[in-house]
């Protein structure tokens, strides 16, 4: 049986995630900085334990709340989502791929964000981490392609998450009018992607970016200035 790892479990995409590989047929070993989880630490400070045996990395955990525009982000503010969803992430593929590497098989899959590619104001830190994983992930998935590993990258939309429908009403109904579909992506819109990368249909499949965004950054204006349809 495959042995899967998934950070950032305790909850949302990470929680639907855990139990899609689960249904799969994976053995699943949960992380987060929360209880909860198989695992419990701190992927940016805590000493990373050993996940030599897991073949399906898939890395999930990371921070959104760091909320302020660039000239007036603080450095503290800018490392903070930097060394959680950049680094943090890093280290644990890194502590998985030694043993992928022996066993020549390896799935790593990266959860980044539709704003590491549209941006996202008043959040520019948590847009270049995410933007980081992009190439971190394209190069891990160049450098171990000859050794049976993958590397691929989900990123979601707007996603309806526990702290996205804690949102006042008013913003979600903002984010609701731009959504094409009329509804945000679920977690396990997000789940369906990540079981994916993890099957050995995707085998062949490295180096790839899936967006789960409900058509978010679609151009859904005709030459009329409204919405096509029909």
């Amino acid at each position: 049986m495959r042995r899967a790892l998934v950070t950032g479990a305790a909850r949302g995409i990470g929680a639907a995630i855990a139990k899609r590989l689960a249904d799969d047929g994976f053995e699943v070993l949960t992380a987060d900085r929360d209880e909860g989880c198989d695992l419990r630490f701190d992927v940016a400070s805590d000493a990373i334990p050993d996940l030599g045996e897991i073949d399906v990395c898939v890395s999930n955990a990371a921070i959104t709340d760091t909320i302020a525009p660039a000239h007036r982000m603080s450095p503290e503010q800018w490392q903070r989502d930097l060394d959680v969803n950049l680094t943090g992430t890093f280290r644990v593929i890194q502590a998985c791929l030694p043993g992928m590497r022996e066993r020549r098989f390896g799935r790593v899959v990266v959860i980044s964000s539709t704003a590491a590619v549209h941006g996202m104001p008043a959040q520019v830190s948590y847009s270049t981490s995410k933007a980081g994983l992009l190439g971190m992930t394209k190069t891990i998935a160049a450098e171990n392609a000859a050794h049976g590993i993958t590397a691929n990258v989900v990123l979601p939309g707007m996603t309806a998450s526990a702290a996205m429908l804690a949102m006042p009403e008013d913003i979600k109904d903002a984010w609701l009018k731009r959504m094409p579909m009329g509804a945000f992506v679920h977690t396990e819109d997000i789940a369906e992607a990540v079981a994916f990368f993890a099957t050995p249909a995707a085998g062949r499949v490295t180096g790839q970016e899936l967006t789960v965004d409900g058509g978010h950054a679609l151009n859904t204006l005709s030459v009329t200035g409204s919405a096509a349809s029909g």
